[in-house]
């Protein structure tokens, strides 16, 4: 059995992989962008991605590569086109297989046995997956925080939008950047949203005079590297 991440906008697609890669003993999430794509491969640490090159927010190529700035977890590309010169820049941008549409599930299921011998999941990395900054230390598997070694309950989205900051420590975090990928492409307007996170968890880290995340008015947040 393997973790399986599937990132595709095609509703009726992703329904019959979730299917028939669970009918084999699977374990499968589904996401609809690549925004979110990007969240979950962090959160999940899945053993194969698939990923569809025609995503609604972003190019699928470019989730790939983003992908492979921090995980080297197998990634099995979907397209429409079986033009070489998408396959040749799928590959270049760290892909495993590349798979055109229409195919079979027998064929899908092979291509993934084969990225899982060559790329066999490590039982242990799981419990070493972690982001720190300073004191601050999140388990990105298990959705554990903790703050100078006292943890701290967090609820899902608050647990994602602090790895989000996490992740982009020292950098500003547009209010845009932080509702793509935790709350989804529909809600870029919604800057309230982060707004209120943000405060549940200054309160939470205890960190009411925004010392650790801070605000970049009009903007969004940073987290800052310094802060011990």
């Amino acid at each position: 059995m393997a973790k399986i991440l599937i990132i595709d906008d095609d509703r009726s697609l992703l329904r019959a992989l979730r299917l028939g890669l669970q009918s084999e003993g699977h374990d499968v999430t589904t996401v609809e962008n690549g925004e979110s794509g990007l969240s979950q491969t962090a959160i999940l640490q899945p053993d194969v991605v698939i990923l569809d090159i025609g995503l609604p927010d972003m190019d699928g190529l470019s989730v790939c590569k983003r992908i492979r700035e921090w995980s080297d977890v197998p990634i099995i590309i979907l397209s429409a086109t079986g033009a070489e010169n998408r396959k040749v820049a799928a590959l270049d941008g760290g892909a495993n297989d590349y798979v055109t549409k229409p195919f079979s599930m027998p064929e899908l299921e092979a291509r993934i046995r084969v990225v899982l011998r060559l790329h066999p999941p490590d039982a242990d990395a799981a419990h070493d997956a972690s982001l720190r900054v300073g004191s601050l230390e999140l388990d990105v598997v298990h959705h554990e925080a903790s703050l100078g070694g006292e943890k701290i309950a967090l609820t899902a989205k608050e647990f994602e939008v602090l790895s989000f900051l996490t992740r982009h420590a020292g950098r500003t975090c547009t209010h845009q950047m932080i509702l793509g990928a935790v709350w989804g492409v529909g809600y870029g307007e919604e800057a309230q949203y982060v707004h209120a996170y943000v405060h549940r968890l200054r309160h939470k880290l205890r960190d009411e005079s925004g010392e650790l995340i801070r605000t970049v008015p009009g903007v969004g947040y940073v987290l800052d590297v310094d802060e011990e």
